[in-house]
């Protein structure tokens, strides 16, 4: 049975401040303020699906859910609550380090609240501050103790090319992510998004947006950083859709960015496998939902060992797992 998340938008409500990449109605594709009646309706029609109950949850995405104002934040978590237990796991929402603390952690764990997603971006006290974030690593670091403490499910949400970031400032972040042990983790590349602070930045040549290829390597080595540490990445790149390629500018963009860097990672295994062989025909093995992957997005890894003199096929083993690849033939 498939897995059903309500996503509801909850954009700039509650965030006390405007960061430097941040246009929301962009990301999110809406306008219009969050009413308790677009959660009953966006909640009575998901629960009429075939899906997993276990693997659902409603979500509270786009803002700083904490921070909006405590009475609108109580009346959202009561409507949606009737569905927790019932048709969804849990309520999960996200929001920034430096608007939790315990009193607000006590009322989300009394309204069904089951997994909390923190937007850290980055843990480079640099980078966040040139990103006019408001919020310091020591935010991040105390409100995942928190969160741990109260027995919820723990997020961490990073950017990478960030304004003032480079490759091993994102790789550092990463590895202050592993040691705050996230249950899951999303990455997103940076795009300039239209109206923006970033935007005038770029035009005026301050910020150079890291090149998609770029951006493909560097979350493929992430990615595997974090499955080596047991973390769930959960998301990669921005959710296609909405306005965001209404509203891109420049960046690391791509409706299927996933599916980009997990063929990435493919590449460099059967590279490496490959590399000290003759030319020739060699069929490889996978498990058999990674073929595509393995191939690459419109078989670009097939046509880079071909222009190598090497003719690859792929084939399906079950006993192997992900990220895995053995020589066949």
């Amino acid at each position: 049975m498939k897995h059903v998340n309500v996503s509801l938008f909850v954009p700039h409500l509650g965030c006390p401040n405007s960061c430097i990449f941040c246009n929301q109605k962009t990301i999110s594709g809406k306008c219009e303020p969050l009413k308790n009646e677009d959660i009953v309706k966006a909640c009575d029609i998901a629960k009429n699906g075939n899906y997993d109950i276990a693997d659902s949850e409603i979500a509270f995405f786009g803002g700083s859910f904490t921070a909006i104002e405590r009475e609108k934040m109580i009346s959202f978590l009561e409507t949606a609550k009737p569905y927790v237990g019932t048709y969804f796991s849990g309520i999960r929402i996200s929001t920034r380090p430096d608007c939790i603390d315990e009193e607000v952690l006590g009322i989300l764990k009394e309204y069904g609240v089951t997994a909390i997603e923190l937007g850290a971006q980055s843990m480079s006290e640099n980078v966040l501050i040139k990103n006019e974030r408001g919020h310091t690593p020591e935010d991040t670091e105390k409100a995942c103790k928190l969160i741990r403490d109260y027995g919820f499910s723990l997020g961490l949400q990073m950017m990478t090319g960030l304004y003032g970031s480079d490759d091993e400032t994102d790789i550092y972040t990463a590895r202050k992510f592993i040691e705050l042990k996230p249950d899951t983790v999303r990455i997103y590349p940076t795009t300039v998004l239209e109206n923006t602070k970033l935007e005038a930045l770029y035009r005026e040549g301050k910020y150079i947006p890291p090149t998609l290829e770029d951006s493909i390597k560097l979350c493929s080595r992430l990615l595997l950083m974090f499955r080596e540490n047991n973390i769930k990445v959960i998301r990669l790149g921005l959710h296609s859709g909405g306005n965001v390629e209404d509203g891109f500018v420049a960046g690391a963009y791509h409706p299927a960015f996933r599916e980009l860097v997990e063929g990435e990672i493919y590449k460099d295994l059967i590279d490496e496998k490959l590399s000290l062989l003759p030319e020739g025909d060699y069929t490889l093995g996978v498990h058999p939902k990674e073929i595509s992957k393995a191939l690459g997005q419109k078989r670009c890894n097939a046509e880079f060992f071909r222009n190598k003199g090497k003719n690859v096929k792929i084939t399906g083993d079950e006993t192997l797992s992900r990220y895995d690849v053995i020589i066949i033939k």
